[in-house]
């Protein structure tokens, strides 16, 4: 394809982008094909030939847009909004034009400098002070994994360079609280801490994590002569969007020097509000910070920005100095290959930062408000509607909510619950995402895709109320 092909590719395609972004509200929102379908549909070999790009277009609209779920769409509110502002995805399509690579500042200065800067106006905009370093990762696993690898190295005196782990007597502790995200149990094991040097704390009423069941979790490793290493807090879990106590998390670890990383993956982006910012209070006492602008800010997939205090430490524990990478230039520039596991690296920033430029702060802030006002009037229709129950407190956009009919539990409950929300997701006129919750099943309703507006949650609750039970949900509300 030359540049004139590639011109006029470009443009059908980037009209029939807009397009579907126009039109999904009018989609089924969750994928209506069984599984294999998609594969049945499509050739076992690869084609010999070439093929028109008519033949292409007529495959995506027949084969993969029936197999998409629609994460644009509404009325999506499943998982957790994982936008694609229109004005990233330009970013994003321009680093992918530009096919430039990030090896070194040398390989591609402007783009080195580029994501510095672009991480730092994120870290205004955060609140966070100017002791903060970022760079973009792929994902918060890969930020969890890199800030337990820092851990590690810090209390074992950097065993990496000599003989690992294995040279290490006292075991190494890794805490986090028993609403972490999975990627914190995988970050563990990856790093070699080992699952039974894994401690998941106890929580609160609201799901936070315990400091009180925290310190009593170390003193029992120190007892038992085994090295506490590091805490994964969260700010914003995955299930409840519950914030633990940052503040008092880092009262009881200081004195012992474990590593305080903070997972804040989704709720990171509602730190933009410095009404939010009292949910992750003490997080400058933290070592590392993960933010997902991928998510609720509204970047296209993947940018995540992992924030440290210490990048000499970090460069420390990554950093690599290949002859064929030098240049007269590392010791003024930031080489970001030492900054993270991969060498190369793609122009990620780009999508940050004509994100930002499009939108502006104001901007931002007033679609996350947005959200956060309609998470607000669905729970207020919630708690003055029995036998519909809230199961956590709503800080956020993500509501944890049941349908308990009256004689209803147990395992019938949750086969009430499942059922009602497979219904729901089945009908194609919205998508919501079950979870269990103290051992039972309930529905998460995530608020902040893009197009979502008030009469979309409205439109939910009524589907709500009109599908789960039938006739006897009607007359129970």
């Amino acid at each position: 394809m030359n540049s004139e092909e590639f011109r006029a590719a470009a443009h059908r395609l980037v009209d029939w982008i807009a397009d579907y972004r126009a039109s999904t509200e009018v989609l089924p929102v969750r994928a209506e094909v069984p599984p294999g379908w998609v594969k049945q549909r499509l050739p076992a070999e690869p084609p010999q030939e070439p093929e028109s790009l008519d033949a292409v277009f007529a495959d995506l609209e027949a084969t993969v847009v029936p197999g998409l779920t629609h994460w644009q769409h509404p009325r999506f509110f499943g998982y957790f909004p994982s936008n694609g502002e229109l004005a990233s995805v330009l970013g994003d399509f321009l680093s992918t034009g530009l096919g430039v690579l990030g090896l070194s500042w040398a390989s591609s200065p402007a783009l080195s400098e580029l994501e510095e800067v672009a991480c730092d106006w994120l870290r205004q905009m955060l609140g966070l002070s100017e002791r903060w370093s970022g760079v973009i990762q792929d994902t918060a696993s890969t930020s969890t994994l890199v800030a337990l690898l820092c851990a590690r190295e810090r209390a074992s005196s950097f065993a990496l360079a000599r003989g690992g782990l294995q040279e290490h007597a006292a075991p190494l502790i890794v805490y986090c609280s028993a609403h972490a995200h999975s990627s914190v149990e995988k970050a563990a094991l990856l790093a070699g801490f080992g699952r039974e040097h894994l401690r998941r704390i106890d929580c609160d009423a609201s799901y936070a994590l315990r400091p009180d069941a925290l310190a009593e979790a170390i003193r029992e490793d120190l007892s038992a002569g085994r090295r506490p290493c590091a805490v994964v807090a969260t700010t914003g879990t995955t299930a409840t969007t519950a914030c633990d106590p940052l503040d008092a998390i880092a009262e009881v670890i200081e004195s012992h020097g474990l590593w305080l990383h903070v997972d804040a993956a989704l709720a990171g982006s509602a730190m933009i509000l410095p009404e939010c910012r009292s949910l992750w209070h003490g997080i400058e006492r933290a070592d590392s910070l993960v933010v997902n602008p991928h998510k609720w800010l509204g970047v296209a997939f993947d940018c995540s920005t992992y924030y440290v205090r210490d990048p000499q430490h970090l460069v420390r524990v990554l950093g690599t100095s290949p002859s064929y990478l030098q240049s007269a230039a590392d010791d003024k520039v930031r080489n970001y290959r030492d900054w993270g596991i991969p060498l190369g690296r793609r122009f990620r920033a780009l999508k940050l930062w004509w994100l930002i430029r499009e939108q502006g702060v104001l901007g931002l802030q007033e679609r996350l408000r947005r959200d956060l006002a309609n998470a607000r009037w669905l729970a207020e229709q919630v708690r003055a509607t029995p036998p519909w129950r809230l199961l956590a407190p709503v800080p956020l956009q993500t509501l944890c909510l049941r349908h308990e009919p009256p004689g209803l539990e147990g395992e019938a409950l949750d086969r009430h619950t499942l059922s009602w929300c497979e219904r729901i997701n089945a009908s194609g006129q919205a998508y919501l995402t079950p979870a269990q919750l103290d051992g039972r099943w309930m529905v998460r309703v995530s608020i902040g895709a893009l197009l979502t507006e008030h009469r979309h949650v409205s439109d939910l609750w009524q589907l709500l109320r009109n599908r789960t039970y039938g006739a006897r949900a009607n007359s129970s509300g």
